[in-house]
């Protein structure tokens, strides 16, 4: 049982690490000064983003540190290039130094490498410590990397509120200090033995018990983003989120008490088959018989290492003709989890409609987040940036949460994940003709809690889906071939919106800072919003043709799932 409570402890400590390492959500709330003191253009501000986007690339790098150091210390790695490429900007947007353009852009880089290189950690820490739940695990801690920005927001109000250099400052050093908290649990991490089911059953519930207070803490950091207030009363504030924060550490409690929560609760839930991962290696192998003794008995022939594969056709309905049956059947994916090489995956063309629809989806949702400080200041709303940024923030992490609930309704409701990723890009171009249409206060917080809730559940969705379509154990390599969507899309759509902001610059009634200058009115980011939700409505109609794709997969998966539970 000490075992047992060391492992929850070890999951608070993930939950830390990932509320406090989200730094680059955080961007828009010190861009403007950082533009200014560096006296560059739109476009230029743009590529930093891009920069601190790009260390996704290079996030293989951490696996490879693991390979030869402990844990502890690929995390403090980690923490110290966060700490140096934070700190070093924040000395720059002091004055306390002066560094050139590419300086700056490679600290940018390194900052962004730092985050994905905490992500691993918690990745790592979730797949030793909760083997038969790790899905579930992965999925909670990784919710709360959406809420940084709102927990960075509410720390700097408690310290300065008219210093936006502070962001600088603190994304240097809490990852620091929340490393340091992190390192007793990391060091004490037990060896488990495997779970008996009733142990998986009762982990279940806890992880209900975790995710309501996910949405407790997710609550409370929105509601309190509109609030005026003092930095004493901020301070307040500030101590609440921590406290909320803190209060899964009664976890261990919950463990020693399973037995009243068995008898009282668990009985009111139905965790069979209640995981955020569908495709496990069990479930796998049986898929895979059902599949063969299928194609057995009818005599189809599914060539799935070949060019096509072949489905029974249902007598009512038609054949598509044209270019339109080779898009819906050729290389039609056969069954889910089968393992796919990446030199496989690049040539489905299933792969190619997930990539567009996250570039066309969740990435421009992202960009969307770089650029709200401009957006604000050019609808003279410069005040409010940081209100706009927790709104973000927030509806990002109740979006990265909502992932999870497809699984725990699957009793009851059951739809292919490729259906929820389809509607879940559905608010993404209303939010941005919403925009486009009104330059009003309200529609600037609606379209921004739509974005952040869309994005938010793609970004959580993806590590499923991916294992789902294309192999739970190739998992690794294809996600990150899949996330590389990011900072393509950052580079380009930011440029987009920052050649349409520079050339509106001139026209505009203008703000000169530096040497930079700085758009007002409406016009600035208007045919931006436009593009950017003509964009979107293709990532919509690509998730729609993924998901008639792999209908079939699914619906077939979630059939033999049933008959080995009735028999």
């Amino acid at each position: 049982m000490g075992g047992q409570s060391r492992k929850w402890m070890i999951l608070v400590a993930t939950i830390w690490i990932q509320a406090f390492t989200g730094t680059n959500f955080d961007f828009s709330s010190y861009s403007s000064s950082l533009k200014s003191v560096l006296g560059i253009s739109q476009v230029q501000l743009n590529y930093l983003a891009v920069a601190s986007d790009l260390g996704k690339a290079f996030g293989w790098s951490s696996g490879l540190a693991l390979m030869y150091f402990p844990l502890w210390v690929v995390m403090f790695m980690a923490a110290f290039m966060g700490l140096f490429g934070y700190g070093l900007q924040w000395l720059v947007i002091r004055n306390v130094i002066s560094l050139p353009y590419f300086l700056v852009f490679l600290l940018c880089l390194l900052a962004g490498c730092s985050i994905c290189w905490f992500n691993t950690v918690c990745f790592v820490l979730c797949i030793r410590n909760f083997p038969a739940n790790r899905p579930l695990a992965i999925s909670l801690t990784v919710s709360f990397n959406g809420v940084s920005a709102a927990l960075y927001t509410l720390a700097a109000k408690s310290i300065n509120p008219s210093s936006d250099a502070l962001y600088l400052l603190l994304n240097a050093v809490i990852p620091l200090i929340t490393s340091m908290a992190a390192l007793l649990p990391i060091l004490c991490q037990p060896s488990l033995d495997p779970l008996p089911p009733d142990a998986v059953r009762r982990d279940s519930l806890i992880f209900i018990v975790l995710n309501f207070l996910a949405v407790l803490t997710g609550l409370y950091l929105l509601l309190l983003s509109s609030i005026t207030s003092n930095s004493s009363t901020n301070r307040l504030l500030f101590s609440g989120a921590i406290f909320l924060l803190i209060v899964p550490v009664c976890i261990p409690g919950v463990v020693y008490a399973r037995n009243w929560f068995h008898h009282t609760i668990n009985s009111s839930f139905r965790f069979e088959g209640s995981s955020f991962v569908l495709v496990d290696v069990d479930d796998l192998e049986l898929h895979k018989e059902f599949i063969n003794r299928e194609t057995s008995t009818l005599g189809d022939a599914l060539i799935i290492n070949g060019d096509e594969s072949t489905f029974p056709k249902h007598s009512t309905r038609e054949r598509i003709e044209g270019c339109c049956e080779t898009i819906m059947e050729k290389d039609q994916l056969a069954m889910l989890g089968e393992e796919h090489p990446a030199w496989v995956l690049v040539h489905r063309i299933d792969f190619w409609l997930y990539y567009v629809a996250y570039f066309c989806g969740g990435t421009i949702g992202l960009v969307y987040s770089n650029n709200l400080g401009q957006i604000a200041q050019a609808l003279g709303y410069s005040s409010s940036t940081t209100e706009l940024v927790t709104i973000y923030s927030s509806f990002s992490f109740f979006g990265r949460l909502l992932s999870a609930a497809p699984d725990y309704i699957r009793a009851k409701v059951y739809f292919a994940r490729t259906w929820w990723l389809a509607m879940a890009l559905v608010p993404t171009p209303i939010a941005f003709f919403l925009l486009a249409a009104s330059s009003s206060w309200t529609a600037l917080h609606a379209g921004t809690a739509l974005i952040g809730l869309s994005s938010g559940f793609i970004f959580a969705a993806a590590v499923s889906i991916t294992s789902e379509l294309f192999g739970p154990n190739s998992v690794g390599v294809n996600h990150n071939i899949l996330i590389s969507n990011i900072p393509i899309g950052s580079l380009v759509y930011g440029l987009l919106a920052a050649l349409v902001y520079d050339a509106n610059a001139g026209s505009s009634i203008g703000m000169a800072m530096s040497d930079s200058v700085v758009c007002m009115g409406r016009k600035c980011y208007l045919f931006t919003f436009v593009w950017w939700g003509c964009i979107s409505i293709l990532g919509f109609a690509s998730s729609v043709l993924l998901f008639s794709r792999t209908r079939p997969a699914y619906d077939r998966f979630e059939r033999n799932r049933i008959s080995t539970q009735l028999y």
